[in-house]
């Protein structure tokens, strides 16, 4: 009778854990979890199996908050403190608004420019419907705010109803600066009001950075700047600074945990001392993908994952089994097609990329695409899983 072969390929599976403080044994609880799960459910651990620990519970065990005087503080002392540009913020209370809040504390005046129609991950200002129908290129027009309203008035995000140019213009003020807002999306904009900027934007801040230097700022920052190094005792991110950080309170954020290849080493060394097993491990921020109804594209974190260990390294190398079926064996069925295509699998080239058979398949970091299914796995909300462990991720159609 056939089968022996096995009917299920990858699995994710979300941990739960004890309520991670800061301070804890980090590694220990990890362990520990993956474990008592393991047994309690009935599963067994393999070698090449996946733990991810998502970067929140790693941040707090290290303590790595910082407050909003201590935002303040680096951001006047890096700036001067007068007029300062702050540009191409994402519209996030979540992911922005208390660091605003620190850095309208540290200076007179904030010119706060807006990327629109959205921000850089896909949160709308005002729709592309709206802008056509006005007859303005984003690309090249800049807006002041009495334009703006005159143009779209009062626009509220699709999810959390906030007109977020209201809401950044009150905090700023709230914190007793001055406030000027624009809409532009050319760098070289905010130079016409000040030439002392922290850029904002994640992904495409080396660029900004590089264009506002060139053009003459005497100041450039990018929230990768601020707080990547500790003030009056406060956590930091010595390379992210205050990007990938979250609200924590209406006073302080936490920050991108740092320092964690050792951590992700020891829990991987643990669990080979408990099982025998060479299992992988890393730690994990957003995932990167985007929504399909408001458009937001979900990488709001500087990097996926920040640490993991090397045999997270590299890319998927693939063959489409689709293709394999439609083309090489088209005329082949049932067993003869499976063994057909193991084969195929068994002899593949060690790099495939540009090679038909593999065309379709995503030539992404190993590290984007697990730590995206952690991600999805975990969820932001109550779970309560802030371990993922996955199973069967680098096994294929010839494993049985």
């Amino acid at each position: 009778m056939e089968n022996q072969n096995r009917r299920v390929g990858t699995v994710s599976r979300g941990i739960r854990c004890p309520i991670i403080k800061q301070g804890d044994d980090l590694a220990q609880i990890v362990t520990e979890s993956v474990i008592l799960a393991a047994k309690d459910e009935g599963f067994s651990l393999r070698d090449r199996d996946v733990v991810a620990i998502t970067e929140s519970v790693v941040a707090r065990s290290q303590g790595n908050y910082a407050s909003v005087d201590d935002i303040a503080a680096d951001v006047k002392q890096r700036t001067g403190g007068d007029c300062v540009g702050v540009m191409f913020p994402i519209l996030s209370r979540n992911r922005f608004a208390i660091c605003l809040k620190g850095i309208a504390r540290g200076v007179k005046k904030v010119v706060l420019m807006l990327s629109y129609p959205s921000d850089e991950v896909g949160n709308q200002l005002v729709s592309l419907d709206k802008i056509d129908a006005a007859g303005i290129n984003p690309y090249s027009d800049v807006l002041t705010l009495e334009r703006y309203r005159e143009l779209f008035g009062v626009n509220v995000h699709e999810f959390t109803g906030v007109d977020y140019v209201a809401y950044y213009s009150d905090i700023i003020r709230g914190e007793g600066a001055d406030v000027e807002i624009i809409f532009a999306n050319q760098p070289k904009a905010i130079l016409d009001y000040t030439d002392k900027v922290i850029t904002c934007d994640i992904h495409t801040r080396r660029r900004t950075k590089r264009i506002l230097s060139d053009s003459g700022a005497k100041v450039v920052l990018g929230l990768d700047d601020i707080m990547s190094a500790s003030v009056n005792g406060s956590g930091y991110n010595e390379k992210y600074g205050l990007l990938g950080s979250n609200k924590a309170t209406e006073n302080t954020v936490k920050l991108f945990p740092h320092f964690c290849q050792p951590l992700v080493e020891d829990i991987s060394k643990r669990l080979f001392d408990a099982t025998g097993k060479n299992i992988e491990v890393m730690v994990y921020g957003d995932g990167a993908f985007k929504d399909p109804q408001g458009k937001i594209w979900e990488l709001a974190d500087p990097v996926v994952s920040p640490a993991f260990t090397n045999g997270l390294i590299g890319v998927p190398n693939e063959l489409k089994l689709k293709y394999l079926a439609d083309n090489d064996f088209k005329d082949l069925r049932g067993e003869e097609l499976r063994n057909a295509i193991k084969e195929s699998i068994k002899s593949k080239q060690s790099n495939l990329v540009g090679k038909m058979a593999s065309e379709g398949t995503t030539p992404r970091q190993l590290t984007d695409l697990i730590g995206s299914l952690c991600d999805l796995t975990s969820g932001s909300g109550d779970k309560g899983t802030p371990i993922v462990l996955v199973q069967g991720y680098f096994d294929n159609y010839t494993n049985d």
